[in-house]
């Protein structure tokens, strides 16, 4: 029988926040694939854990996620662990647990700490629904698309940044979605954590004037869905019926689909946009 894959959180900063089940897994286990062997060495000395580790990290995530597979397949057992928090999540981690399905091997996850959703717990933003972005992608274009797709987000936004980066980041967030509501948390579990509740424009001000550190995680409100309405009326209001019909006309809907759809868009009655169908060929 192949081995299983146990995805094993460990701590963010307070070493108090390991649970007894991931000591027992990773004192169990035939091999740890760790993000960086030299710092998760100070995790297992700490814990008297002897088990072997190899070094599993985005530059090799490809060619030795194959090599772990065939460990897994011989019958061992792997525990996969990341720098810090939970593996998977914005991690390597991800293209392993998918190889290990294609191969049929057993995935199971060992809970503990996240940063993420410390974060966003602790954060005083709403928590039903949230879109977690991690770090921001470092490509110019790519960034600017995704700053784009956050304008209309109405889910609360989870982003990660390094603090010599949290100023420009906070620069950018202001620029494409204006100023929201937002938490910096910053070095979760850590003797100098923090929670800094305000606005984007006030957090950049601060943080402008005054150095961050510390790792960071930046919570912001989503636009509300009043907001969300009121920006996709006023983008209709640019042009009139006529044209607004058109658009819809001259993709094949007939008239009468598209004064429904027209009136939708500008949240009118129906009559009232038909109106203008009956002179339009």
């Amino acid at each position: 029988m192949a081995g299983k894959l146990y995805l094993v959180a460990t701590p963010i900063g307070n070493l108090e926040d390991m649970t007894y089940r991931a000591v027992r897994i990773l004192n169990e286990v035939e091999l740890i694939a760790a993000e960086d062997t030299r710092n998760s060495i100070k995790l297992l000395n700490h814990f008297d854990i002897k088990t072997p580790m190899t070094s599993y990290h985005e530059h090799n995530k490809y060619e030795k996620a194959d090599e772990l597979v065939s460990f897994l397949l011989e019958g061992k057992n792997i525990a996969e662990i990341t720098d810090a928090g939970t593996p998977g999540i914005s991690d390597p981690g991800e293209v392993l647990v998918s190889k290990c399905y294609e191969a049929g091997i057993e995935v199971i996850p060992v809970p503990g700490a996240c940063a993420a959703v410390n974060a966003l717990i602790a954060s005083g933003q709403p928590t039903r629904r949230f879109a977690f972005e991690a770090f921001l992608p470092t490509d110019k274009k790519e960034r600017s698309k995704v700053l784009e797709e956050l304008k209309g987000e109405t889910r609360t936004i989870i982003i990660y940044e390094a603090p010599h980066r949290l100023v420009r980041t906070l620069k950018e967030l202001c620029d494409a979605l204006g100023d929201r509501e937002t938490t910096v948390c910053r070095e979760l579990t850590k003797k100098h954590e923090t929670f800094f509740k305000t606005t984007l424009v006030k957090a950049y001000g601060y943080y402008n004037e005054n150095e961050p550190k510390g790792e960071c995680i930046i919570v912001i409100r989503g636009i509300l869905f009043e907001e969300v309405e009121k920006e996709s009326l006023s983008k209709w209001e640019e042009i009139s019926i006529p044209e607004h019909l058109k658009l819809y006309m001259d993709k094949g809907v007939d008239k009468k689909e598209a004064a429904k759809l027209v009136a939708k868009d500008r949240g009118v009655s129906k009559r009232e946009i038909y109106e203008y169908t009956i002179d339009m060929r």
